[in-house]
C-alpha cells in the first residue's frame, strides 16, 4: 500500500477544518471556566441564570458540533494518512482524551448546565444553599478543569507526537 491517500492541498484543507472545531473546543470549555467563575461570585440572579443558561445553550450547540466536527475530521486524518488509528501510541492517548472529552463536554456540560439552569430557575439564589445545586456545580467545575486539560494536553500531543510507533506484529507463519 504504497499510494497516497491523500494530496498535500487536501490533508492541509482537512487539518485546517479539524483544528478550527478544535480551537472551538477549547474556546468554548474557556468560556465556561469563565461564566462559572461569573457565577460563583454573583450575588444577581439575572446574571446567575444567564451564565448558566448561557453554558446550557453552548453545551447544546457549539460544544456539540464542535465536538462532532473535532471527532470526523481526527478520524478521516487518522485513516487518510500515513498516521493510522493504532499506529502510533501518541494518537491512542489523543483517541483516550477525545473519549473523556466527548463523555465532558455534549454529555456533561449538558447534563450539569440543564440541573442548574433547572434548579436557579425554581429557587433563584437560594439554589446556592441547595445540596444538589452545591454537588451538581463542583461536578460541572471538575468537568471544565479536566476539559480543558484534556484538550490542550491533545494539542501538546499533536505537536510533539512523543511515545513513537507501535511495533507491529509479524504473524506467525510456522
Amino acid at each position: 500500500m504504497g499510494k497516497q491517500k491523500m494530496t498535500l492541498t487536501q490533508r492541509r484543507w482537512l487539518l485546517t477544518i479539524h483544528l478550527l472545531f478544535s480551537a472551538i473546543m477549547l474556546g468554548g470549555a474557556v468560556v465556561f471556566l469563565i461564566l462559572s467563575i461569573i457565577a460563583a461570585n454573583t450575588s444577581d440572579e439575572g446574571a446567575l441564570k444567564a451564565c448558566y443558561t448561557s453554558m446550557h445553550v453552548l453545551a447544546k450547540t457549539s460544544i456539540r458540533a464542535s465536538t462532532i466536527g473535532t471527532l470526523v475530521t481526527g478520524i478521516l486524518l487518522s485513516v487518510l494518512t500515513q498516521w493510522g488509528l493504532f499506529k502510533f501510541y501518541w494518537i491512542i492517548a489523543k483517541e483516550v482524551l477525545t473519549v473523556l472529552s466527548i463523555v465532558l463536554g455534549p454529555i456533561g456540560m449538558y447534563l450539569w448546565t440543564l440541573k442548574a439552569v433547572t434548579l436557579t430557575t425554581e429557587e433563584g439564589l437560594n439554589a446556592l444553599q441547595d445540596p444538589a445545586f452545591i454537588v451538581n456545580n463542583d461536578q460541572l467545575w471538575v468537568g471544565i478543569f479536566l476539559q480543558i486539560i484534556s484538550l490542550v494536553a491533545m494539542f501538546t500531543i499533536s505537536v510533539f507526537k512523543p511515545w513513537g510507533s507501535r511495533k507491529q506484529k509479524k504473524p506467525n507463519l510456522a
